[in-house]
Order: C-alpha cells, then sequence, then structure tokens
C-alpha cells in the first residue's frame, strides 16, 4: 500500500516540475535559446527539491531552518565555468525558490492531503509564472554583443551617430546604441558594446559575453 509520504512527495513533485517546466520553456527558453541553461534550471530544480524533501522533517516546523539554509547556498551559488547573465540568473534565482516552496509548504493536516493548502500553493505558483509572463512581454530586454572595432577615430562624441552608421553597414544588424569599454592607440582597436534590434528568428549564442570592458556612455553632441 502507497504510504501517505510517498503520495505526498509525488504531488509536491509533480508540482514542482510542471511549474518550472512552464517557466523554462515557454518563458525563458524562447527568447534566450540556451539550451545549456535550460538543461541546467530542470535539473537544479529537481535537485533542490529531493535534497530538501528527505531533510525535512514534515510532521515538524523545527527543521524548516535546514531549508532555510540551504536554500541561501543554493541562491548565491555561482557557476564557474562561465559568468551568468543577470537574466539566467534571476531566473536560476526563480526556479531554486520555487522548488525550496514546494519541497517544504505545509499541504497537510494530521496525515492527510488538505487540498485547501494544495491549492494555496498552486495559486501561488500560479502568480509567480503570470508576474514572469507580464515581465517578458511588457519589459523588453536589449539584445547585445561585444564588438572589436578598428575605427578609433569615430569613437568621439562628435562622432557618435556616424559610428553608429558604420556598425550598421558593416555588421547589418538594427543598432540602436553603442557603448565605449578599452581603447588601444597603439593598435587603434577598441572594444565595443552594441545595442540592437534582433533579426526575427535570431538565436542566443554563449559567445556575446567573451569580453569584459569598462563601459563608458556617450553623450549626444
Amino acid at each position: 500500500m502507497i504510504s501517505f509520504e510517498f503520495t505526498q512527495m509525488l504531488i509536491r513533485l509533480f508540482i514542482c516540475v510542471l511549474v518550472n517546466f512552464i517557466i523554462i520553456h515557454f518563458l525563458y527558453y524562447p527568447k534566450s535559446r540556451r539550451r545549456d541553461f535550460y538543461f541546467t534550471y530542470m535539473l537544479t530544480s529537481i535537485a533542490v527539491f529531493f535534497l530538501l524533501f528527505f531533510m525535512m522533517d514534515l510532521k515538524s516546523k523545527a527543521t524548516m531552518g535546514i531549508g532555510i539554509g540551504l536554500f541561501g547556498i543554493f541562491s548565491i551559488m555561482r557557476f564557474r565555468t562561465d559568468a551568468m547573465p543577470v537574466r539566467e540568473m534571476t531566473y536560476l534565482f526563480l526556479i531554486i525558490s520555487l522548488s525550496v516552496i514546494t519541497a517544504v509548504a505545509d499541504i497537510s493536516i494530521d496525515d492527510h492531503l488538505d487540498f485547501g493548502r494544495v491549492a494555496v500553493l498552486l495559486v501561488t505558483d500560479i502568480i509567480v509564472v503570470f508576474i514572469t509572463y507580464l515581465c517578458e512581454k511588457c519589459l523588453k530586454v536589449r539584445t547585445s554583443k561585444y564588438v572589436q572595432y578598428d575605427r578609433v577615430d569615430l569613437c568621439t562624441p562628435e562622432k557618435y551617430f556616424e559610428m553608429i552608421e558604420d556598425l550598421k553597414k558593416r555588421t547589418g544588424l538594427d543598432i540602436t546604441s553603442v557603448d565605449v569599454g578599452g581603447i588601444d592607440f597603439l593598435k587603434d582597436s577598441c572594444v565595443l558594446k552594441v545595442y540592437y534590434n534582433p533579426p526575427t528568428g535570431e538565436k542566443s549564442n554563449s559567445v556575446s559575453n567573451q569580453f569584459k570592458v569598462r563601459k563608458t556612455q556617450f553623450l549626444e553632441s
């Protein structure tokens, strides 16, 4: 006979996987097209869920501190292989948060499921998904990439718009603004961070953040 703890685990796991899949597959992935982070988010959500579920005493709230402590550890986790962009780090924080909430939420009374508490958990997840959806639809994220540029003579405030036109011709991108980083006068080159409207169907890649530059915002002349 299936135990109550096992049934509760399956319900929590189903909610966790479903909600995180909706966020990752329908909200995060369509814009970024980063399969590496898709893979990371899904496995991280499942790992955090099981880690907390089996460490938590479901009949006592005394161990809630364990869940909060582990949540803090995972929320500040950094991937040493590559710097994570702000958007990816935000989604990682969101996925971990929902996994922790699902694992530690009290959804039972006297060894019986309380469907009212299950409904509260589901409503919480729906609210998070809805707000994330609104942010993705209403707040337009600027697409950018780094360019090593050989026209140092154009890297002045007076020739700002001339530089943008030159970059448009040479890259074929609909560039909206440019930030200038390090300038090497010996080699007549500089590093630019170019913001542009992405072409339809363009896929993101992991090469865009290769350079770390000190940004200098041009003022319009």
